[in-house]
């Protein structure tokens, strides 16, 4: 079992991350349930290093790929991405989505012939996880049409991972008095999801 965490836990609060305490709760559980399990981080550094493509870059990066050379530096996240069996992405709910440098990892593990492919009958996905799950916290109340809750949703079709959950810790701001409340109801939850 190996586990992918990308950790976008960016925030002011530092350790005190809304988000991150979140995480921290569905990580705790799952080391409980799979204590075998090899984990792998995708830091908030090394997505904050990351460029985003430019001409130049796509023009290189569809030429590995015309001959298939998936061993290329340039792939090594969406290899990390395709070879890992559960991933969990956890980001704060910024401007009615999530922190660019989140935005940026999704061009770089949407690899197509890698990843996932086309053929006659339309987009297959590639990649080995039987799930992910996506844990956002945030200020305002979950609305049903949540940019990122949709996009990750949409990601995991496209990349053929059957089971998509996900977990919103929101209203943090909205109702500061309730707001410890709203947020150990949310990590209870996400401990659930891990053990499931």
């Amino acid at each position: 079992m190996k586990l992918l965490f990308v950790d976008c836990c960016i925030s002011q609060r530092g350790a005190d991350s809304r988000t991150r305490t979140l995480a921290d709760a569905f990580l705790t559980a799952f080391r409980g349930k799979h204590p075998d399990a090899e984990a792998e981080t995708i830091s908030q550094e090394t997505l904050l290093a990351l460029k985003p493509f430019d001409a130049a870059m796509l023009n290189d990066r569809d030429a590995l790929a015309s001959v298939r050379a998936w061993d290329a530096p340039v792939f090594a996240l969406a290899r990390q991405f395709r070879a890992a069996d559960a991933i969990v992405v956890a980001a704060p709910f910024w401007d009615l989505s999530y922190p660019t440098a989140l935005r940026t990892y999704i061009e770089y593990i949407s690899a197509n012939g890698l990843t996932y492919h086309y053929d006659e009958h339309g987009c297959h996905g590639d990649c080995r996880a039987s799930r992910l799950v996506y844990l956002t916290s945030g200020g305002d109340f979950e609305r049903e049409d949540s940019v990122g809750v949709v996009h990750w949703r949409q990601l995991a079709a496209m990349f053929g991972i059957p089971q998509f959950d996900y977990v919103f810790a929101g209203g943090l701001n909205a109702a500061p008095e309730k707001a410890p409340e709203l947020l150990d109801a949310a990590c209870a939850l996400a401990a659930k999801l891990a053990k499931a």
